[in-house]
């Protein structure tokens, strides 16, 4: 399937099931909120998470369409991920109010010390 087609199939979902890997190898799924832009999938989180240290040292990741629990609603997709750019982080941060709305908007309040880190996935 091309790019193009696993993004679309990716567009109508609130979650996606985030799948790094522990230096072991060993798979940790995280279900996140997304946004798709310019044909990649961006990931909102904070400094201090697992996934930012997991992907540091492995960018290779897997995505899944999933409910808010991490249920799967999808097949896995391969990708490799990389922290984004400034204005990948600020049109990201954007993307978010606008598809999340109020939601981003309490989680933004709680997180607001914390500079939040963009993770740009390239399906």
């Amino acid at each position: 399937m091309m790019s193009s087609d696993r993004l679309a199939a990716l567009e109508k979902q609130k979650y996606i099931n985030l799948e790094t890997y522990k230096k072991s190898g060993q798979a940790v799924r995280t279900p996140v909120w997304f946004m798709i832009s310019d044909g990649l999938v961006f990931v909102l989180t904070t400094q201090n998470t697992g996934k930012i240290k997991r992907i540091k040292n492995n960018p290779k990741i897997r995505i899944m369409p999933c409910g808010m629990r991490g249920e799967p609603k999808g097949d896995w997709i391969e990708g490799t991920a990389r922290f984004a750019t400034e204005s990948e982080t600020q049109n990201a941060i954007k993307m978010r109010h606008k598809k999340y709305g109020l939601r981003a908007m309490i989680v933004g309040m709680f997180i607001k010390k914390e500079k939040p880190i963009v993770i740009a996935i390239q399906i």
